[in-house]
């Protein structure tokens, strides 16, 4: 889907006027643009701060490079291309189409004909790839674009040449050792960084992967961490489940073959799906089709000309966030911004003129009409324009506010407030602080839009938030792009830690870590030998992230396990329960929902089994913790309870004055998480103002402070907690009672 333009994009890159953003990432931002000769393209810009570095430059380069050399009607040509300009750009043709793996998550998988026909095409590009020399390397659901005569393989930002001589350099690029392309998809030479064998069979492999999860809806090697997809990549054999077409599974078997050697030639694959064609014709299902054609139709409405306002922004309140009571400003609306399309009211002639528009082709009597009224609005936009003293600076709460998790949402927001308004009364402080909070309504679909909302506010300095896994998925590339520093107290999983992004930071535990403490509870607090493990896929990754730290660490004790898988959806767990009981462990674990762990203590208790029950923090709601086979259960969490914390009884008091209410969870982490962003605003200081987005979130990744809940400290790299803390609960009475932190819990192998 197209978004607008952001107020700091650029209007024109290349000589392509830009229309809309198409995606955002880390190394850069993707719009759709249009050219002097009135085509569209996908014109990628290099991040400013990338640009200056030398070898991201000469990587770019060979990105432009490699897809030049590419012709095939199933790869998406280069247009235009600025290596060594300011700013780097790229033009490919415009493919209004989604990627095969936006298709495949909302339509689920491909008809067999179809991931034929699919197969034969992109293997017509790889070929036309290899002919030029060069290894795609990172041949994946998301570098495929669906359009109905055909797929179109994009990205050759890891391409990599095959021989020697004039292309030498371009290989030179790739440390030993590093593993390039996306785990899941890529090959076990790739996976094991085994450079001299990096050759077009690498892509073959990824082609196999691809054409499966096109098949069945999942990656072959499952999901997980990098490193356990990695490891599954190189020693298991795929899931090719649900391959319903012999010819195609032998196939598909053929292409992930371990061995490079065994692996079929492009050609082969192309020869062996020819003369496939489906009845009728067409490659694709209708709703497939009908998806295409309404995506199309969307990200070709191009988005209309931003309205400019000349009114002073509404002052917000510092505290609350809203806008204080009164009438608004004349001229203005009730909430300082106008409507969407149209002009606010009260407005001046000149409304219906962007300041974009302005920049873009004002010049003579056009810029002269709207200077007066577009000047003031644009120097409102800069970061060293005037703002209003108490509104300047602002700490921002991306969370659920409205939504299932609203309860740890309005925690988070709770903690940071008090936090704020304790900062606020210092009389020594600097400057002062605003808060504004964002609501995606626990709706991944959201995330995006409320983080632009944080973004877009230039007096954000950091964001706490979001508050699931699910909405930091939908939200990180919209942070990330901004450099604006994304604080998470609640979600856990691994996956931003693999990804290298550059803003965020985890507060709190990785999941993995609390499966491990889990373990030790198991092995060393319970003393317990043969452990019983249900992994419920419902809640995947972190279900799978949980049991992984769990069998990691009883394999580490020499502790027995016994362990048990059962797909997302499945409602009755009770013969799954039956047979890890029939395995005569004395101990039992279940990773997944609150709601299926219901089921699965209800069977343990009718079982009369009466051994440890131990569970991660998705247990801990009330649909569980009320439910009367739950008590006794042992659960592992991130968080704490601040009033059986001694070291929180002044939060736990500033926060009843304040709410009059005791703190919700996740509340004092997230108090935790505020007061360490104001600590280093403070620190970093200059000329009373405090650091921009992209210095403080370098600024947080080296900080150490001192939390109420724990120490805080970060992998620079990544922005992992170095921290591995894991805390008990034990269900009593339809209630959680806090028992403190897991002892000698550690995964890194030395104890507490």
């Amino acid at each position: 889907m197209s978004e607008a333009l952001l107020p700091g994009d650029p209007s024109v890159v290349g000589g392509h006027r830009l229309l809309a953003r198409l995606g955002a990432g880390g190394m850069g931002v993707v719009y759709l643009g249009r050219s002097g000769s009135g085509a569209l393209a996908a014109v990628k810009v290099v991040q400013p701060e990338l640009a200056d570095e030398p070898d991201f430059r000469a990587r770019f380069r060979r990105e432009v490079e490699a897809a030049r050399r590419v012709v095939s009607p199933w790869a998406v040509p280069v247009t235009g291309a600025g290596p060594d300009e300011p700013t780097p750009w790229l033009a490919t043709e415009f493919v209004p189409g989604p990627s095969l793996a936006e298709e495949i998550r909302r339509s689920g998988p491909l008809p067999a004909y179809s991931v034929r026909a699919l197969g034969r095409m992109l293997a017509a590009a790889l070929g036309a790839v290899h002919a030029a020399g060069l290894v795609h390397r990172d041949v994946k659901p998301a570098n495929v674009l669906l359009a109905v005569d055909g797929p179109r393989l994009i990205d050759f930002g890891i391409a990599r040449s095959t021989g020697l001589g004039t292309h030498t350099a371009l290989t030179s690029l790739t440390a030993t050792g590093l593993v390039a392309g996306t785990p899941g998809f890529l090959s076990p030479e790739q996976a094991e960084a085994r450079t001299g064998q990096l050759g077009p069979a690498c892509d073959v492999f990824s082609l196999g992967c691809l054409l499966a999860y096109a098949a069945t809806g999942r990656a072959p090697f499952g999901e997980g961490t990098a490193e356990a997809m990695l490891y599954r990549t190189v020693h298991d054999e795929p899931d090719l489940a649900g391959v319903a077409d012999d010819d195609l599974g032998a196939l598909l078997r053929a292409c992930l073959a371990k061995d490079p050697a065994a692996r079929p030639s492009p050609g082969r694959i192309e020869s062996r799906l020819a003369g496939d064609e489906r009845p009728g014709g067409g490659w694709l299902p209708e709703h497939v089709v009908r998806d295409i054609a309404d995506r199309s139709a969307r990200m070709l409405t191009l988005p209309g000309i931003d309205p400019t306002v000349t009114d002073r922004p509404t002052a917000l309140d510092p505290v609350s966030g809203n806008p204080p009571s009164g009438n608004p400003p004349s001229g203005g609306t009730a909430s300082g911004e106008a409507a969407p399309g149209n002009p606010a009211s009260g407005g001046t002639a000149s409304r219906g003129t962007s300041r974009r528009r302005l920049l873009a082709f004002g010049t003579g009597g056009a810029l002269l009409a709207a200077a007066g009224s577009g000047t003031a609005r644009w120097a409102l936009t800069r970061d060293d324009a005037p703002q209003p003293a108490a509104d300047r600076w602002a700490l921002g709460v991306h969370a659920d506010l409205s939504g299932p998790g609203k309860a740890d949402g309005r925690a988070h927001e709770q903690g940071v407030r008090l936090a704020v308004e304790q900062y606020n009364a210092r009389g020594d402080k600097p400057f002062a602080l605003g808060l504004r909070t964002a609501d995606d309504g626990g709706a991944e679909a959201r995330a995006e839009s409320a983080a632009q909302r944080l973004v877009r506010d230039r007096s954000v300095l950091a964001v706490v938030g979001p508050t699931s896994d699910a909405c930091v998925d939908g939200a990180v590339g919209t942070y990330d792009e901004a450099l604006l520093p994304m604080l998470l107290v609640k979600p856990g999983a691994f996956r931003l830690v693999g990804r290298r992004y550059r803003a965020s930071l985890h507060c709190r535990p990785m999941v993995y870590a609390l499966g491990f403490g889990l373990a030790i509870q198991l092995t060393r607090q319970e003393k317990v030998s043969y452990a019983g493990l249900l992994q419920d896929r419902t809640t995947d990754p972190v279900a799978w992230e949980i049991t992984q730290g769990i069998a990691d660490a009883m394999r580490k004790e020499k502790a027995r396990f016994y362990p048990r898988v059962v797909p997302a959806g499945l409602d009755d767990l009770g013969p799954q329960v039956a047979d890890i009981l029939r395995a005569k462990v004395d101990s039992f674990v279940y990773a997944g929902s609150a709601e299926g762990a219901v089921g699965v203590a209800r069977s343990l208790a009718d079982a009369g089994f009466d051994g440890p029950r131990l569970g991660p923090e998705e247990l801990a709601e009330p649909a569980f913790v009320g439910a009367e086979a739950a008590e006794g259960w042992l659960l592992g969490t991130s968080f704490v309870d601040p009033e059986r914390l001694p070291a929180a009884a002044s939060f736990v008091r500033a926060f009843r004055r304040r709410f009059d209410a005791a703190p919700g969870r996740y509340a004092v982490e997230a108090y935790d998480a505020a007061n360490l962003a104001i600590d280093q605003l403070v620190r970093g200081v200059r000329d009373g103002r405090p650091p921009e987005r992209a210095r403080l979130a370098t600024l947080l990744r080296a900080a150490e402070y001192r939390g109420i809940t724990k120490p805080l400290s970060f992998d620079r790299d990544n922005g992992r907690y170095e921290g591995e803390l894991c805390y008990r609960h034990r269900v009593e009475n339809g209630k959680l009672r806090f028992l403190g932190e897991v002892p000698g819990g550690d995964p890194s192998g030395s104890d507490a």
